[in-house]
């Protein structure tokens, strides 16, 4: 999977995600193992997946440290695959792609939807900031070069503001951004 993402984009978080978790099957195989399925069969009876690329997908994941292969049964030898923190930590993700497929569906349309468990009143994700609670996804909130930013993402970011890190007062911070590395 990572093979796919190009040598000058490596330094990209959303590049170098995608080239771990960008294919489908990769994503279809993530939602299932948060809806609870952990064996083999259980994955490919859901998903109508062959045996070959099933298993080329969760070899992938096990290496990429968001499954973890645990065997449950000796005789004969069977495996599970359950998700690490890592992959735990992907969920917001899955989340957030089914919120914005639903978003384009008008409501008798959506074949799948986030409810909150305990009253079944359906949720409606948003992405804010741990710090002040604004929503990131507007326009007053921008990607600018973080501190292993190499000249050509510096470059690309130069019109922005230098990064920092919240809480910490400007005059203490190593700022970030086209003025701080050349």
């Amino acid at each position: 999977m990572a093979g796919k993402v190009r040598l000058e984009d490596r330094e990209c978080p959303l590049s170098a995600t995608l080239g771990l978790v960008g294919e489908w099957w990769i994503l279809l195989i993530l939602h299932d193992a948060f809806d609870g399925y952990s064996r083999f069969d259980q994955f490919q009876a859901n998903l109508g997946i062959s045996s070959s690329l099933l298993t080329s997908r969760l070899r992938s994941l096990v290496t990429a440290g968001l499954l973890e292969r645990c065997q449950y049964q000796t005789k004969p030898v069977r495996y599970e695959y359950l998700l690490t923190d890592l992959g735990r930590s992907l969920r917001p993700v899955i989340v957030a792609l089914a919120a914005w497929g639903n978003a384009r569906l008008n409501p008798d349309q959506r074949s799948m939807i986030l409810i909150d468990a305990s009253t079944g009143i359906e949720a409606e994700p948003v992405l804010v900031d741990r710090t002040t609670g604004r929503r990131v996804d507007g326009s007053d909130f921008v990607f600018t070069a973080g501190p292993a930013a190499t000249k050509p993402f510096r470059d690309r970011y130069a019109s922005r503001p230098a990064g920092r890190q919240p809480g910490v007062a400007a005059s203490d911070q190593l700022l970030v951004g086209p003025t701080s590395r050349d």
